[in-house]
């Protein structure tokens, strides 16, 4: 099990950081976009849309570094103030009403928009660049499911703690 949870921890890490530098990829097209238009009075078709490509990947392969970093919101006003195992307490309850089905139903709606998209060749159309959209919908499916991973790791984690009153 420990190796299993080790795996999932280093699959979340290695993306994290390999997304971080798309960050900067992000940075230079924007910047790219917004010489071009205001400097040069010549926008671009594809900065703006590629850039929102780069945000939503960002954002959805960042989830599962995130989890995995304990650096999603929560309302530490009471969390903070409990012992290892209330925390715990509180995640697996929280995981178990709130999580898990909340991404079972991210992965079906992206499963379902990604296979829809793919099969009918859709396009996105902010602009007239219309590039396609269905590996844009595969990377969100991806990082919903990568956050799955990394979630079901910290159950068990957690749950791991309450039953053995110590740390996996």
């Amino acid at each position: 099990m420990r190796t299993i949870i080790r795996v999932i921890d280093s699959i979340s890490e290695y993306t994290g950081r390999t997304v971080l530098w798309l960050c900067v990829v992000l940075i230079f097209v924007l910047a790219y976009e917004t010489t071009a238009r205001y400097v040069f009075n010549a926008p671009t078709n594809w900065a703006m849309e590629t850039g929102e490509m780069l945000g939503a990947t960002i954002a959805v392969m960042g989830w599962s570094y995130t989890h995995r970093h304990h650096g999603h919101i929560r309302v530490d006003v009471f969390y903070a103030r409990l012992s290892p195992r209330g925390k715990a307490i509180v995640d697996v309850t929280c995981s178990v009403l709130f999580l898990f089905p909340l991404l079972a139903i991210l992965i079906y709606t992206s499963a379902t928009w990604m296979w829809f998209s793919w099969k009918m060749n859709e396009k996105l159309i902010e602009s007239n660049w219309l590039p396609p959209a269905g590996p844009i919908k595969t990377v969100v499916l991806l990082g919903v499911c990568l956050f799955a991973l990394q979630a079901l790791a910290q159950f068990i984690r957690d749950f791991y703690l309450l039953i053995r009153n110590k740390p996996l």
